[in-house]
């Protein structure tokens, strides 16, 4: 069984240019909201993290009353001074809520969320739910990641099942059917009776100083490990030296920075007005 990973705000926000750049262009193919005349959006962020992120969808919607959902009690604290009245006469809360489980309990234009549905097992089985609150003409709207077979994430894998390690971290990573591939996502959307918009963008994300890919998979995809070893400070230390020296022969610096190819999954999915 994987480990729920323990949140670490801070690191997560040290690349938090490059973490938002998706989000801002997942946003910005989404339709007009349905909101009735005289009526402020409604909109949900799924796992909002720190909410640096959920604040940009004020950019877009100065007015909505925006909750930012997430089961991280370290994320939500750290995102709790952004709650509050907006300059723009909207309204932003944070939650505490199990993605999976969540039960809406009113009626939503938009449900969006940012590379979160990754950590969440059978996330397609919630679209149903999710859809239901929306408005006629509402969309739920979403980018993940799609680089489960990048080496980042593949030594990462192969590094957990090696002999030293596989009694203790051989489970504890996302499987790659973690997320469906783009057709995946779009067969399940149609299925459903909605318009899907569904694309991949590969983004090559220079970085900068030493071990530059290690500092990013430190603010997420090596959470889990650093949790299930948390109570034992050398295997930590031991294991991220391993698989620094992976990371440093797989991702060779250049003269102007660390290239780092990141491949994102799209998906705007618009509930059918009739």
């Amino acid at each position: 069984m994987s480990t729920a990973p323990q949140w670490d705000p801070q690191q997560y926000l040290r690349h938090s240019g490059y973490r938002t750049r998706p989000f801002l262009d997942l946003l910005a193919r989404v339709p007009r909201l349905p909101a009735e005349a005289g009526h402020a959006p409604r909109i949900a962020d799924l796992g909002c993290g720190p909410g640096n992120v959920t604040t940009l969808l004020f950019d877009r919607w100065p007015d909505a009353r925006v909750t930012g959902l997430d089961n991280s009690a370290e994320m939500l604290e750290s995102a709790k001074p952004l709650a509050g009245p907006t300059t723009g006469g909207g309204h932003l809360d944070f939650r505490s809520a199990d993605i999976l489980r969540w039960a809406p309990d009113e009626t939503y234009d938009l449900i969006a969320s940012n590379a979160a549905l990754q950590w969440v097992p059978g996330h397609v089985d919630a679209f149903p739910t999710w859809l239901d609150a929306l408005r006629p003409g509402g969309s739920l709207a979403f980018q993940i990641p799609g680089n489960f077979d990048a080496p980042s994430h593949r030594l990462l894998r192969e590094l957990c099942a090696a002999p030293r390690w596989r009694d203790r971290l051989g489970e504890t990573l996302r499987h790659r059917g973690a997320v469906l591939d783009p057709v995946g996502y779009q067969d399940r959307l149609a299925a459903l009776g909605c318009e899907a918009d569904v694309w991949e963008t590969t983004y090559v994300q220079v970085l900068s100083g030493p071990d530059p890919v290690l500092d990013w998979v430190k603010g997420t995809g090596l959470r889990p490990v650093l949790t299930a070893l948390a109570d034992d400070p050398q295997a930590a230390e031991e294991f991220t030296g391993e698989y620094r020296e992976l990371l440093r022969e797989a991702y060779p610096p250049r003269p102007y920075g660390t290239p780092f190819p990141f491949r994102r999954i799209f998906v705007v999915a618009r509930k059918r007005t009739k």
